[in-house]
């Protein structure tokens, strides 16, 4: 595994523990009177990174969701189209979120909006998640330009 991919899974797996832990010290923070304030902010970011990194990882992996009832019982020719036409719509599906992304991300880009409690910056929440839309659409395009397997 590269340097790259370990990186990837170590941060995160890091933002994933994170954000079990803000929770867990929120939760106990509640019942003892000294609640943790911004956890739920903080939280979010944790899962936007985690979630950003997972599928970027999911792409290279080739292991995002299919529909292996059908795609199992195919072969040749009939399965490399199956799987051509999932890729194709997979790129069509995350441009979109792309672009919508983008449009918020311009939308309110100097609108200085900030977390209430914590000042999470969600420009660069924003910018981070178009990134790795980014990496993914573009994996995605070196998948759908590769032969067939035969």
């Amino acid at each position: 595994m590269s340097s790259a991919r370990v990186a990837m899974v170590w941060i995160g797996g890091g933002a994933l523990i994170a954000a079990a832990l803000l929770n867990l010290l929120a939760v106990i923070g509640r019942h003892t009177g000294l609640p943790l304030k911004g956890a739920i902010e903080l939280v979010q970011v944790a899962v936007l990174v985690a979630g950003a990194l997972a599928l970027v990882a999911a792409t290279i992996a080739r292991n995002h969701a299919r529909v292996h009832l059908i795609l199992d019982r195919l072969t040749g020719i009939r399965r490399d189209i199956a799987e051509r036409t999932c890729t194709a719509l997979s790129i069509v599906f995350y441009a979109g979120l792309l672009a919508g992304s983008c449009w918020l991300a311009f939308d309110l880009w100097n609108s200085q909006e900030v977390s209430e409690l914590v000042g999470v910056p969600w420009r660069w929440m924003r910018a981070f998640l178009n990134a790795s839309l980014v990496v993914v659409i573009v994996l995605l395009v070196r998948q759908l330009a590769e032969r067939p397997r035969s």
